[in-house]
């Protein structure tokens, strides 16, 4: 998407390659709004941090960032011995997989990878093969972001009030994004609507990420606490609901996604409001038989107990990140980053390859690239 820095207007992918210096270049999603930076990791321990550390994040975005990291351990292996190279991958694979455990997209990007590397005959075959295998899963996410913009678009009409929870923008993605796609393909096509971006405590990348991008492309939109959703829907001031995933079983239909999906979930099929879950093929999990077997992610209690923001005295043109105890001080906390939606749930599955409900996604597997 286009961002505008310093009252200039270019494009950025929210991840990319420098080959020359064998550096993935990305985004610093944790110091968005208030500032715009592009970081370097220098090998794959530091990309596998990048993730954990959520300096990028978002199913699709670091599903390219994972398989951009084992194309960057691969090409910094130095020798001809295959066996020693392919233990050295096993390594690199198992680091960037442990970095974010919920989310499917960078085991599933990786996967894509190795296949493509086992063609080659030689090291120095593979390394290349590793990192075109790479490119071609970043170039694939935004094509598949674009169809999922193409048939969710037909969903938004005008004058309808749009809830989001959590990112799913093109910084959660290399562009375009999931669940704003068919927002920003509404929106260039004329149609006028509103967008509500729940805050989604804890870190609160409904407020600074999502708005963000909608302010960015000029959406209407406005932030909402999280609890307010339900009143609004009570209110009949909210008409459909588009949310991300970061593992959708193909099995069942259950998704997972940021913690506070399950609940606004059930806030809508209590009001009768359709509730579609937006992803690229590389979200769907084939092998998990239900949704109680995803791994599901416990953060730091940090992030629950306090928050980040700059205070009235920064400068934004400088802005330093501060953080501030909010909760009593001698309590502690639990901070599960995601919860599963069961399939009875949701309304429909926006793929690149059409709306699907969610229990009709192992009938159409072949169409989903299983």
């Amino acid at each position: 998407m286009n961002v505008r820095v310093n009252g200039k207007s270019r494009h950025y992918r929210t991840v990319t390659f420098d080959a020359d210096k064998n550096a993935l270049m990305l985004i610093e999603q944790r110091l968005l709004p208030h500032q715009f930076k592009i970081v370097g990791t220098r090998n794959f321990h530091e990309t596998a941090a990048a993730i954990k550390d959520m300096i990028v994040r978002g199913a699709g975005a670091i599903g390219a960032t994972a398989a951009y990291g084992l194309a960057q351990g691969a090409r910094a292996f130095h020798g001809n011995d295959l066996r020693k190279f392919a233990k050295h991958i096993d390594t690199v694979y198992q680091t960037l997989k442990a970095a974010r455990p919920t989310a499917v997209d960078p085991v599933n990007a990786m996967n894509d990878v190795r296949r493509h590397m086992s063609r080659g005959e030689t090291v120095e075959e593979q390394q290349a093969l590793a990192l075109a295998s790479a490119e071609e899963f970043a170039n694939e996410d935004v094509a598949h972001c674009r169809a999922i913009g193409e048939h969710g678009s037909k969903l938004v009409r005008n004058g309808m009030r749009v809830l989001t929870h959590c990112n799913a923008g093109w910084l959660a993605f290399v562009d375009i994004g999931s669940a704003t796609a068919p927002i920003y393909a509404a929106h260039a096509a004329g149609k006028k609507f509103h967008v509500f971006c729940d805050e989604t405590r804890p870190r609160c990348q409904g407020a600074t990420l999502t708005a963000w991008e909608l302010a960015q492309e000029g959406v209407s939109h406005q932030v909402i606490s999280d609890n307010a959703a339900g009143h609004l829907m009570q209110r009949g001031e909210i008409d459909m609901v588009i949310v991300g995933s970061d593992r959708t079983l193909g099995r069942t239909g259950e998704v997972a996604n940021k913690i506070g999906t399950y609940t606004k979930a059930v806030l809508a099929k209590r009001h009768g409001i359709p509730f579609y879950v937006a992803i690229p093929l590389s979200t769907i999990d084939w092998n998990l038989r239900k949704g109680r077997d995803i791994p599901i992610e416990e953060r730091s209690e940090t992030e629950i107990l306090g928050a980040w923001g700059i205070d009235s005295s920064s400068k934004i043109r400088n802005p330093k990140s501060r953080y501030v105890r909010i909760a009593n001080p001698t309590s502690g906390a639990r901070n599960p980053g995601f919860d599963v939606t069961p399939a009875e749930l949701i309304t429909g599955i926006i793929t690149p390859a059409g709306i699907f409900k969610p229990q009709d996604l192992w009938k159409h597997r072949g169409k989903l690239g299983a």
